[in-house]
């Protein structure tokens, strides 16, 4: 089924223990769909970006099978930039730079052949921005999920709490659950949060796995141990990528399928941390896919005698 990822395609200058890099490519919409490519042939871009923005990084999206045509490029503009720094236990980071440049004004379009979309999947921008897209789809989509952060929990509060009752599937990190909460309780997070619109709730927990809430349904997916992690930029829009994308493969949204797709996302992710940027997740083979997954179910299986 056809998927629509709208958020940003960007810069990123990254600093890790393990070294530095450039301006390499970043930002959500582009782990998103990269992740996603892995799954469905239908996968749809709307972001913004400057001139400065080379070609053949569009076509590096290309060449996954995303559709670019809702990319904007505006002449004698410059393309969003970020710029951060890792701390030694790589859970902590500093932002040493950011340039808004196109995302300040980010409007987005909606091309016509994307209208009709089966999922939709918008990528952490400004909730203003998000509902726009939502009011702009013609049709309203199987699924709409939902991604955001502290900064907008913080400064455009009004904004996210008229957004989440429009959509179906709300992922956070467990930081900003308790921040949009007022719960430390993880369990009790998720509870509220479903009361202000979302059905299904996902808690990233990072290096410890991830949550799935629905009704009184609840599913944790452990994290792969790895041996090293070089970059964790992108690890978060790495997994909703995957778990949308394999939503729309199998196009079927039951709390069970969803529990899958939640190891789906966490085996694409614990692929993007082992590179700097979109690296690792450029040209993975089915059959490492298929046995990372492999090593998720055998990580978490267990018998009674």
């Amino acid at each position: 089924m056809s998927l629509l990822t709208v958020g940003s395609v960007a810069f990123d200058a990254l600093e890790t223990p393990f070294g530095k890099t450039d301006k390499i490519i970043g930002g959500a919409a582009t782990y998103i769909t990269l992740s996603a490519s892995y799954f469905t042939d239908e996968n749809n871009l709307v972001a913004v970006v400057g001139d400065d923005f080379p070609q053949s990084m569009i076509n590096d999206l290309q060449q996954h099978g995303i559709n670019t045509d809702g990319l904007e490029i505006r002449k004698g503009e410059k393309t969003f930039f970020w710029s951060g720094k890792y701390h030694n236990d790589m859970n902590t980071r500093d932002t040493v730079d950011v340039q808004l440049n196109v995302m300040e004004n980010f409007d987005p379009i909606i091309p016509e052949s994307y209208q009709g979309c089966t999922y939709l999947m918008l990528g952490n921008t400004a909730p203003a921005i998000q509902r726009t897209v939502i009011e702009r789809m013609t049709t309203r989509p199987k699924l709409i999920v939902l991604d955001t952060m502290n900064l907008w929990i913080d400064i455009a509060n009004a904004d996210l709490m008229t957004l989440l009752p429009l959509v179906d599937v709300l992922v956070v990190n467990d930081e900003e659950a308790r921040q949009l909460t007022k719960e430390y309780a993880l369990v009790k997070a998720a509870a509220k949060i479903r009361e202000m619109g979302p059905k299904t709730v996902i808690i990233k927990k990072g290096e410890h796995g991830a949550l799935l809430f629905q009704d009184k349904l609840v599913f944790f997916a452990p994290a792969l141990p790895l041996e090293e992690v070089f970059d964790p930029t992108g690890a978060g829009d790495t997994f909703a990528g995957g778990f949308i994308g394999y939503l729309a493969k199998t196009d079927d949204i039951s709390f069970d399928n969803m529990k899958r797709a939640i190891i789906y996302g966490s085996a694409m992710a614990s692929f993007c941390v082992e590179k700097f940027g979109t690296e690792r997740i450029m040209n993975l083979s089915q059959d490492e896919i298929q046995a990372r997954v492999s090593e998720f179910v055998k990580l978490s299986a267990f018998g009674l005698q």
